[in-house]
């Protein structure tokens, strides 16, 4: 495995870029360890009606496309999100995943899949009664992130 760092005055936010080529058990634990450094809780500036909240991205269990906008959820409240997905898949930590088109998950919120074979299987959220689905592309992909973490990979 090569090491680089590049210094780049004027940055506005330090960028940890992995190249590799596959997903494997070293990557992933690499991902997530690289995720936990970062100081502090981070926030994402959502919208309810008129009200802006400054929600912490480990509060958020999804975030799914419903028309033209993005919805955020939480365990009990749903906020509009100004963010496309592709951008949120830049700005997240290594505990997100995209697991359809148009939804994005908290992979330390899932509690359960029920898998369907002939159409998209469903995720279950602990401490909530909201769901997702997983389109048949992203399952396996989804599966073993989750025995990773489980495994403290």
């Amino acid at each position: 495995m090569k090491v680089k760092i590049e210094i780049e005055e004027g940055l506005e936010e330090e960028e940890v870029v992995i190249r590799c080529g596959g997903l494997s058990d070293s990557v992933i634990s690499l991902q997530n360890y690289i995720s936990k450094q970062s100081s502090g809780k981070r926030y994402l500036a959502l919208t309810n009606g008129e009200t802006e909240y400054y929600v912490p991205l480990e509060d958020i269990y999804f975030f799914e496309t419903e028309g033209r906008e993005i919805r955020a959820h939480t365990a009990d409240q749903l906020f509009i999100c100004g963010y496309r997905l592709y951008e949120l898949e830049e700005l997240l930590p290594g505990s997100f995943m995209r697991i359809s088109k148009s939804t994005i998950v908290n992979l330390d919120h899932i509690y359960s899949i029920t898998r369907n074979l002939t159409a998209s299987s469903e995720v279950k959220f602990s401490g909530s009664n909201k769901k997702a689905l997983v389109s048949r592309n992203y399952y396996k992909a989804l599966v073993e992130r989750l025995n990773a973490k489980k495994l403290g990979l």
